[in-house]
């Protein structure tokens, strides 16, 4: 774990800043009353007897499932509108529930409570813990584990974040005279969006290595025309002026996978796994995942279905496969679940994967939707033992989705390894409305693959391009070789859905920074521009997939002229895509940001909002605001983890 250590404040500045803290919450709550949406509710959390902040209190609003956690110095921001309850409960203290009313800052004393303490423990709840000591808890039952008694003295534990995400070696720009082909396979993936939302709300910024620009693009549907001639994917490509230095260009690459009627798509075969270990207590833990699991079930067709697989100490079939028609049946064996105990992710995940093969539909959907915070702590566990499990399961036609549910304690790590290498995809749920989006407005794209292995391929022109740089996909980089490789996995394309990777190019005789300067080589002649070709291409774009039942890829390409427009002339999505990948960019604190500035591209996304049924785009322009206040101020930024 990496902690930014922040110079020391100044007196000036240390009184300063929490003036700064409080108005930019109370900006964020007029913000919210702006919008429409409910105002940012925000105060300290404390220990009635001895008035110290509280760490790592849950405060729940009741009935919404919206939560959050105070900071290390107790502090909370949550939305919620007048009339609707508070829920704060923390280990060792009793639960207090406040119905929120007009005043704001809402200050929340805490009573301790030993047994409480004890009780919430002993069967893992929430978030990881610093030891503290509290005394008379002998001969105290824990539940979830038979005939244990504790001394009169235990050691308790106090909250602590311990959220995992893996580290990213952000791209830099490459020369195309050294370096013409970028290479990487393609990623359907949201998760790091909602992710990002999630910090928002709460009233922080998220770690740097939480941001992973292609899924906050990726999160967004985009107008794309649809493939024809019987091909699975249409690939098209767009040029303009890259929004944070005029003097580059943006090059977007989309594709398309078809579209297929309900009908149409072939039968599922499912396999809920969901991790009702302690961990997953709280409202955005196990209810939320078990709610997401129903709105799934009636999506579902007689001709489908489901069997339910829960792990915690130990895995267990709670649900034998069962036809779809059957929704009550599915529905009460989810409603029956409740958390306690360890987590046994590998066995989970190895029955899951066994009772698919054990029901397995030649020509249909065979999918394990594993449900979890991914904090496995029994049996194989680390991201190697995981990789190589799910590395021998595929083989078995069974693909692997990936809903991340909590916080304080979510392995993103881990749940991004295990979707990439089950054939799969990987959605974090944060709150109702995204489990609405991931089950059922994006049902198809969520369960049915249409190609599999989708790797992209770009040549550049180094008569047209002095230096590119691919955004995000740090994750998904690949060898040149790997493109023409069947063995080497790529991505997995959904019904209907869009994928979009943006390439920033500096064109060849600008003056630029990038890519840097080189001594001359000793035992090679430097190679000239003038001489490798002076066509009136800046690249060409291929792609592989292969069928969903296939072993053998084939081949798309698409030539991209140099051609490009003004950024006021290019398309609404282009300038929406444009303006996610800049706000990516200012929370990561990219190395290559260069003149990117909030305001200019929550303009540009108010501008291209276009067509918004769903309020996905209007919603990133509010988070794009709250993110420009808290990065003014700099009161609840977090650390990277």
């Amino acid at each position: 774990m990496e902690i930014r250590k922040a110079p020391h404040p100044s007196p000036k500045f240390s009184v300063m800043k929490p003036i700064i803290f409080f108005a930019t919450l109370l900006t964020l709550s007029l913000v919210g009353y702006r919008s429409g949406t409910p105002p940012t509710m925000h105060g300290k959390v404390y220990d009635q007897q001895t008035g110290t902040a509280i760490a790592g209190v849950f405060i729940t609003v009741e009935g919404a499932l919206a939560t959050t956690q105070t900071d290390s110095l107790g502090r909370y921001a949550i939305s919620a509108a007048i009339g609707q309850f508070l829920v704060f409960s923390h280990t060792g203290y009793e639960a207090k529930r406040i119905k929120v009313g007009n005043k704001n800052p809402l200050d929340v004393p805490l009573n301790p409570s030993q047994v409480s303490a004890v009780e919430t423990m002993m069967t893992g709840y929430g978030t990881q813990h610093r030891m503290a000591l509290v005394g008379n808890t002998g001969g105290i039952r824990i539940r979830g584990i038979a005939d244990a008694t504790y001394s009169p003295l235990m050691i308790l534990p106090q909250s602590v974040n311990t959220e995992s995400y893996k580290r990213i070696a952000e791209n830099h720009f490459s020369d195309p005279l050294d370096a013409p082909l970028s290479t990487f396979a393609i990623d359907v993936d949201a998760a790091s969006y909602s992710n990002f939302r999630r910090f928002i709300h709460n009233g922080q910024l998220p770690p740097a290595d939480a941001v992973r620009i292609e899924e906050m693009i990726n999160y967004f549907q985009y107008e794309l025309a649809s493939p024809t001639g019987g091909e699975p994917v249409a690939i098209h490509t767009e040029l303009a002026t890259a929004p944070w230095n005029p003097k580059h260009h943006l090059l977007r690459i989309g594709l398309k996978a078809k579209s297929v009627p309900a009908d149409k798509l072939p039968a599922s075969n499912l396999v809920f796994l969901i991790d009702v270990s302690g961990s997953m207590m709280g409202s955005n833990r196990l209810p939320l995942a078990q709610a997401s699991m129903k709105l799934l079930v009636d999506q579902l067709r007689g001709n489908d279905h489901v069997a339910i697989v829960t792990y915690a100490g130990s895995a267990d079939v709670v649900l034998e496969s069962t036809p779809a028609s059957q929704k009550i049946a599915i529905k009460d064996a989810i409603d029956a679940l409740h958390a306690s105990g360890s987590t046994a992710g590998g066995a989970g995940l190895q029955l899951a994967y066994r009772i698919a093969r054990q029901h397995f539909i030649k020509d249909g959907n065979n999918r394990v939707i594993l449900a979890s915070d991914g904090d496995f702590n029994v049996g194989p566990s680390s991201d190697n033992e995981m990789e190589q499990l799910i590395a021998k399961e595929r083989q078995s036609g069974v693909s692997l989705s990936v809903l991340g549910f909590g916080m304080g304690n979510l392995k993103d790590s881990k749940m991004e390894l295990l979707a990439n290498k089950g054939h799969g995809n990987y959605a974090y749920i944060d709150n109702i409305t995204e489990a609405r989006k991931a089950m059922i407005t994006e049902f198809g794209g969520t369960l049915f693959t249409v190609a599999k292995d989708v790797k992209v391929q770009v040549e550049f022109n180094p008569y047209k391009v002095q230096a590119y740089r691919l955004l995000g996909y740090e994750n998904r980089l690949l060898e040149k070789e790997d493109f023409n490789n069947d063995e080497k996995l790529g991505g997995d394309m959904g019904v209907g859905h869009t994928v979009t990777a943006l390439y920033e190019i500096v064109p060849a005789g600008v003056e630029s920074a990038y890519p840097g300067d080189v001594d001359p080589l000793k035992y090679q002649s430097a190679k000239d521009r003038r001489t490798v070709g002076n066509s009136r291409e800046v690249a060409t774009v291929k792609f592989r997939y292969k069928d969903p039942d296939g072993a053998k890829s084939r081949l798309q390409q698409v030539a991209v002229a140099d051609t490009p427009v003004a950024l006021a002339s290019a398309s609404m999505d282009f300038r929406f895509a444009s303006a996610v990948a800049e706000l990516g960019m200012l929370l990561r604190n990219s190395d290559f940001k260069q003149q990117a500035d909030y305001d200019q591209l929550i303009a540009r996304a108010k501008g291209a909002k276009g067509k918004d049924d769903e309020g996905y785009r209007a919603e990133f322009i509010r988070l794009a605001e709250n993110a420009k206040l808290l990065a003014q101020s700099d009161g609840l930024a977090v650390q990277n983890y």
